[in-house]
């Protein structure tokens, strides 16, 4: 039994990040401008920080203009909103995006949708979302555009598949169907309190797992040579690494999946570095829509 083809994120999202390099240097020439991101973080959770600084570290990689705000964890809402404001009026940010989880005391829808839509980079304005749903050009969620690029490389025209996602959040689950049926996809959304998940997923051509929960999928779930996009990267126990070890695993029992599918993401090396990626590639397409300028396909 031969094992699936490893679906190589990291090594598409380096050649991603080349491609929005080059338009950037396309758009500076048009107008004088560098694209700019200001990445807002309130509070000090240690997997934020690290994704944070990731993107700063890769915004300025690819020519553009990294602006970071870092907040106290006790920061209140009218403070943070007061911010965003500042930001939506400043001409020289084009994208903003607010990292996610927030202290509890803020309010996370109030402030996604105080971001100006057109500088909305994480693709999460309920403007944008509504884009989406009916179709129309928006910004789109950095994680579940960057699972339909793996899915375009790996199959091509996605037509008439069938997809099934596990998951139904307004981040993954509900913007990777959308996008799937842009593609002309038929389109199953399930999640963990669906009726007998095992049967529908084993129906899916491609099958999407952004649940949250370790290793909920098996092989039992996939059709054989289906293509299996792994969304998840949740934190578990490694005992076998020393007292206090974790290791990263996905939505995906990966070791027994690999025998099943036809293709999949590891975990990690998968979807988590087109993310940061898409988010670059956002943040371009917006400060070309706001000065007017076209850029490559990308």
């Amino acid at each position: 039994m031969t094992d699936a083809k490893i679906i190589d994120g990291k090594a598409f999202s380096e050649k991603l990040v080349t491609q929005v390099a080059a338009e950037v240097e396309i758009f500076a020439k048009a107008t004088g401008e560098v694209p700019g991101l200001a990445v807002v973080l309130v509070g000090e959770d240690p997997a934020s920080q690290v994704y944070v600084r990731n993107k700063s570290e890769r915004t300025s990689a690819a020519g553009m203009r990294s602006i970071e705000h870092r907040l106290d964890r006790d920061t209140d809402e009218a403070s943070l909103l007061a911010l965003i404001e500042t930001l939506n009026q400043d001409d020289m940010v084009d994208g903003i995006l607010v990292q996610l989880p927030l202290p509890d005391q803020i309010d996370a829808d109030a402030v996604i949708n105080a971001i100006r839509p057109d500088k909305d980079v994480d693709g999460f304005h309920v403007v944008n979302a509504g884009l989406l749903a009916t179709g129309q050009d928006s910004l789109v969620p950095c994680t579940p555009y960057g699972c339909l690029l793996l899915l375009r490389d790996q199959l091509g025209d996605l037509s008439g598949l069938h997809a099934v996602v596990v998951g139904r959040s307004n981040i993954v689950g509900k913007p990777m169907a959308q996008l799937l049926l842009g593609e002309s996809c038929t389109v199953t959304i399930a999640h963990s309190r669906t009726k007998d998940l095992t049967s529908i997923c084993q129906q899916a051509d491609i099958l999407v797992a952004a649940v949250g929960r370790p290793e909920m999928i098996t092989d039992a779930h996939i059709k054989k040579g289906a293509t299996v996009i792994d969304v998840g990267i949740n934190r578990v126990p490694a005992p076998e690494r020393g007292d206090g070890k974790f290791r990263l695993t996905g939505d995906v029992d990966f070791n027994a999946a690999v025998k099943q599918a036809g293709a999949i993401t590891p975990v990690p090396g998968g979807v988590g570095p087109m993310t940061i990626a898409c988010l670059l590639r956002n943040t371009l397409v917006a400060a070309a829509r706001r000065h007017g300028v076209t850029t490559g396909k990308i």
